[in-house]
């Protein structure tokens, strides 16, 4: 595998799997659901129900878009408060009728605007945080290509959380790193290496439990033949999760996280 550096700008491009793929073809007669019941609806996150392997889930994910209009309308898959919101709405709906949830992560980052400030965007992520500890179903959560700060982990306090291989997980930008350590920008490069953000490294240090490959032989694995083998471990996991007694389940997903 290459370096960090290369890793990062791999997990940027705009062409990976997207929420728009896995809902299309990957879950089965997947229903979008809108809004937080407070603002708005968000578009940097799609959310909603359909079946995998003909098991009801409730799936949720950013999405940044493929074109430069549609990155705009989709805030560039970061989410605003209400998408946040919007997400909790559909895990504690999930709950109340027993679906396991499946989130799929691939943001910079919570957006960091001043209207997102003013709606309460660091309340919302503690709230998802909070909620997502004691959530009575499964969840799986999947890291797709960039997965930023807080705005990652408000989908990722999971009972397990995957990477694909070349995706990152950390807690800010290498670009915000060097820039806060060494004044430099420039030097980011030298940051991504000691940020340890990669998949392996996250896998050697027991934050992710699985590394999804998405190159054999040194060429890519088509999208289709990736989401078939997704699909299949995602269902597996989920019919494994879902045979823990509820309040294991529970207390081994706070385990979890109270180690780091």
């Amino acid at each position: 595998m290459s370096n960090a550096m290369e890793i990062v700008k791999q997990a940027r491009q705009t062409d990976r799997l997207s929420m728009k793929e896995i809902t299309t073809e990957m879950i089965e007669g997947f229903i979008e659901l809108h809004g937080d019941r407070l603002y708005k609806d968000d578009q940097a996150i799609i959310g909603g129900i359909g079946k995998i392997n003909g098991m009801p889930i409730t799936v949720i994910g950013n999405e940044k878009g493929t074109d430069v209009n549609e990155s705009v309308q989709r805030n560039f898959g970061s989410p605003h408060p209400e998408g946040y919101r919007k997400s909790l709405r559909l895990m504690k709906q999930a709950e109340k009728f027993n679906r396991p949830v499946v989130n799929f992560i691939n943001t910079s980052g919570a957006y960091c605007g001043v209207e997102a400030e003013e709606r309460g965007q660091g309340e919302a992520i503690a709230k998802n945080l909070f909620e997502m500890s004691n959530l009575k179903v499964p969840v799986l959560s999947i890291i797709m290509g960039e997965g930023g700060s807080g705005g990652a982990l408000a989908l990722a306090l999971a009972d397990e959380v995957w990477m694909m291989e070349y995706s990152i997980y950390s807690i800010l930008s290498p670009e915000g790193f060097a820039s806060i350590l060494w004044k430099d920008a420039k030097r980011s490069a030298e940051a991504a290496d000691l940020m340890r953000l990669t998949s392996i490294d996250l896998k050697e240090l027991g934050v992710v439990e699985r590394v999804i490959t998405e190159k054999k032989n040194d060429e890519w694995i088509e999208k289709q033949l990736l989401m078939k083998q997704m699909k299949k471990n995602i269902y597996d996991k989920l019919i494994n999760l879902a045979a823990m007694p509820k309040e294991t389940l529970v207390e081994k997903r706070y385990q979890r996280f109270r180690k780091f």
